[in-house]
């Protein structure tokens, strides 16, 4: 009756993640989509501390594991209570690569069950106790959990500014090279004395750490979204093997759910940076070494008032606002939905337009947005947005700079070359604020800036936002 319970639990677990996966996908319904999905897994994980039995023995250690969780539990709580918006992506990269280093511990663990089992029987194989997909289970879990570790781990660090880009010639060379050995090193392992086995087990886990880091260690920012959801697909695919370890079904779902969800958006991420699996998987894309472009005079940019913008904005039609990590930075959402408010009152109709990898992690627009309780209906995908372009009034870009960057379609030189962006310069104006004119993180200059229709707003986002708000309502 115990193990009916079980699996059911499994069973609801399971449901519960697919059903909570799929409301994700919509703004409205990915808040209750997440905690259809946290209450399936907290129901597993009940129902696995009392009711699974092997042996006719229960798990016991009951303080240890009621203690990890809430120690956990408390970090996990405090942490998400205290990141700002701005901090999302480097918390993503946090969590994910704690979810890989699990992974990898429950291979390690299993390991040294098997190796201190057989390990008196020093003059045979591994491979003469252990079946080849057992150990081909362990050693996946271990490998990829510990790239999925290391890489999320750079990620984070860069992500914070704690870490920055390095490169160095044949770097992908060199990838490869260590992604090689931790191959050889795990076929190694399996085909060799079992009093060494322990030893090569480690050796390969270590090399699997070394490959993580230089994996993620070239990566630029802009491309830091790509990054996240591999990882992220990493470690999904490293829980599967826990799951298939131990028999768990609710694991193993959860584990093939993230793995395929992170791969699908991984490609969908690579389409929207023109940028192949290929190069994601040996590194070699968005780090320092990426080549600027041919240099080329631009001629002059031209600065536009508040008050200007204010009248412009007042009595357009309609107004499409882009917005990007420097909004972010500023924490302006709230700000950007006040305006948003005051311009609807005048009878302007106003949307967003949103870049696929806008920020540093997908999604990171639509959240930060969200944040500020936009309406889900006014946020548009790049393709919509783009149909909307030619006959908007006025485009307002906040803080974003190589998603609407022309040269994505008009330079072969440029890095950025066949890139998707968005269309902002088919609009009557643009106006773009930013800082000032620091390129953006491909480090090449935008096009856009020095258009004819364009103008240049100079400020930290939040407070030419406020500015902008109390001119329009004293016009």
């Amino acid at each position: 009756m115990e193990v009916s319970i079980l699996t059911l639990c499994y069973l609801f677990g399971s449901v519960t993640f697919i059903i909570g996966l799929k409301m994700l996908s919509n703004p409205a319904t990915a808040r209750n989509g997440n905690l259809l999905a946290a209450a399936g897994m907290a129901i597993a994980i009940v129902g696995t501390i009392f009711l699974y039995e092997e042996e006719g023995k229960k798990l016991g250690n009951y303080p240890w594991i009621f203690g990890g969780i809430l120690v956990g539990g408390i970090i996990g709580t405090l942490s998400a209570k205290k990141v700002k918006m701005t901090a999302m992506p480097e918390m993503v990269s946090m969590f994910n690569g704690m979810g890989g280093a699990c992974a990898a511990l429950i291979s390690t663990v299993e390991f040294d069950h098997i190796y201190q089992t057989y390990r008196a029987v020093e003059t045979a194989w591994l491979s003469d106790f252990v079946q080849a997909g057992h150990y081909l289970t362990i050693i996946a879990g271990a490998i990829i959990g510990s790239v999925s570790f290391a890489g999320s781990m750079i990620a984070w660090g860069k992500l914070s500014g704690k870490i920055k880009d390095m490169s160095f010639r044949g770097q992908h060379i060199v990838n490869l090279l260590v992604l090689l050995l931790v191959l050889a090193a795990a076929v190694f392992t399996y085909q060799y004395n079992v009093g060494y086995a322990q030893l090569l087990f480690y050796v390969t886990v270590g090399l699997a750490l070394i490959y993580g880091v230089l994996f993620v260690m070239p990566i630029g920012g802009a491309d830091m979204p790509v990054v996240i959801s591999l990882l992220n697909s990493f470690t999904g695919v490293a829980a599967a093997c826990g799951g298939f370890l131990y028999n768990n079904k609710v694991m193993l779902t959860g584990g093939i759910l993230v793995g395929a969800a992170g791969t699908l958006l991984t490609i969908l991420m690579c389409k929207a940076m023109n940028r192949s699996l290929k190069n994601v998987l040996i590194g070699s894309f968005g780090g320092s070494t990426v080549a600027a472009g041919v240099k080329k005079d631009q001629g002059s940019f031209k600065e536009i008032t508040l008050s200007d913008t204010a009248v412009v904005m007042s009595y357009a039609s309609k107004v499409l606002i882009v917005p990007g990590y420097g909004l972010a930075v500023a924490q302006a959402q709230h700000a950007c939905h006040e305006l948003e408010k005051l311009l609807e009152s005048k009878g302007v109709e106003v949307k967003y337009a949103i870049h696929p990898v806008a920020g540093r992690m997908p999604g990171h627009m639509n959240v930060l947005l969200a944040e500020a309780d936009v309406n889900y209906d006014k946020l548009l995908e790049m393709e919509q947005a783009n149909d909307e372009f030619p006959t908007t009034d006025i485009v307002l870009i906040l803080g974003a700079n190589d998603v609407v960057n022309p040269a994505a379609k008009t330079d072969p030189s440029s890095p950025i070359y066949g890139m998707p962006i968005l269309d902002v310069e088919l609009a009557k104006n643009v106006v773009v604020n930013k800082r000032s004119m620091k390129p953006g993180y491909a480090g090449i200059e935008n096009d856009l800036f020095f258009q004819p229709k364009t103008s240049m707003l100079f400020g930290d986002a939040k407070k030419v936002l406020q500015d902008l708000i109390g001119e329009i309502k004293n016009l």
